[in-house]
């Protein structure tokens, strides 16, 4: 089981309902301000890199880890394995903590074109997982009506 509890062996009607709840997390009034001040301490970082698997490891930090440093939150008796744990650190509900670790962690590599134009298969570079985060924190805020 990965970072953030997700497993294959869900039914549907649980997996239905666990997907409900993310939604709702990420679409909430609650969870609409914490994207808007991760997507803000994810612009703010001087060198664009993210880890994986940990919240924060030799200064450096996953997405959620880059929000936790801004604060100012001493992580370091945070589980981060605990989505429950680090929810309450982040006063977040579980979902929106567990899907912002999943997207975190759990994206394999892609194909990168290489200098003679063939594509190879690799690994995430902690700069393409900033991208992709950002890209993602951006895409789940909801453009708000005049």
């Amino acid at each position: 089981m990965s970072r953030s509890g997700y497993c294959d062996d869900l039914d549907n009607w649980s997996l239905i309902c666990w997907r409900g709840a993310v939604s709702s997390a990420i679409k909430g009034k609650r969870g609409q301000a914490f994207l808007i001040e991760l997507r803000e301490a994810l612009d703010a970082m001087p060198e664009k890199r993210l880890i994986a698997d940990e919240l924060e490891a030799d200064g450096q930090f996953c997405a959620l880890g880059v929000l936790g440093a801004r604060r100012g939150i001493d992580m370091s008796g945070i589980d981060p394995n605990c989505r429950e744990t680090v929810a309450a650190a982040f006063d977040i509900a579980p979902a929106l903590a567990a899907e912002i670790v999943f997207e975190n962690d759990e994206y394999p590599g892609s194909y990168q074109r290489q200098d003679d134009g063939s594509m190879k298969w690799g690994r995430e570079t902690p700069e393409h997982r900033w991208r992709r985060m950002r890209d993602w924190v951006e895409s789940s805020i909801q453009a708000t009506m005049p």
